[in-house]
């Protein structure tokens, strides 16, 4: 039974490590992260362990802590792969895009806009060089973070 402790206490190490820092063991260009090992040699100290507790045969308990682990290691590669490409990726470019402003824009200050993007669900902040009434039809000319700069239309 310490030889399921170790290696489950080493898979926990390997995970908390793989989820702060990142994965720091990737085998096969990625195929297998450090964070689907570290799951699996978690899995596999537990599943022996209860085996082992139960009173079956050592044989046993090996054979299903490799199985139950083979099937973490797969289930959190997959699980990893389908949260990665459901990322959003760079965000899109508003320069142009038109819009009335919400909160009127003073210089050196802020207000707000709501974009005639579908995108843009919210209104954004939005500054500008010279003061702006709420009711105004305005094109994003710069984006800075969240925020826009805007002129009259």
């Amino acid at each position: 039974m310490l030889v399921f402790a170790v290696i489950g206490g080493i898979g926990l190490v390997v995970l908390l490590v793989s989820m702060v820092v990142g994965d720091i063991v990737e085998l096969g260009d990625g195929a297998v992260s450090g964070t689907s090992l570290g799951a699996g040699a978690v899995a596999f100290g537990a599943i022996g362990s209860i085996v082992t507790v139960n009173g079956l045969p050592t044989v046993w308990a090996y054979v299903a802590s490799a199985a139950f682990a083979v099937v973490v290691i797969l289930a959190v590669q997959v699980l990893v792969a389908r949260l990665s490409a459901s990322e959003d990726g760079h965000p899109r470019s508003l320069t142009g895009v038109t819009g009335v402003v919400t909160s009127t824009i003073v210089p050196g200050g802020s207000g707000e806009v709501s974009l005639d993007d579908p995108t843009e669900l919210e209104r954004r902040l939005a500054w500008a060089d010279t003061e702006i009434p709420a009711g105004t039809r305005v094109v994003v000319v710069e984006l800075a973070g969240s925020r826009v700069k805007v002129i009259p239309a």
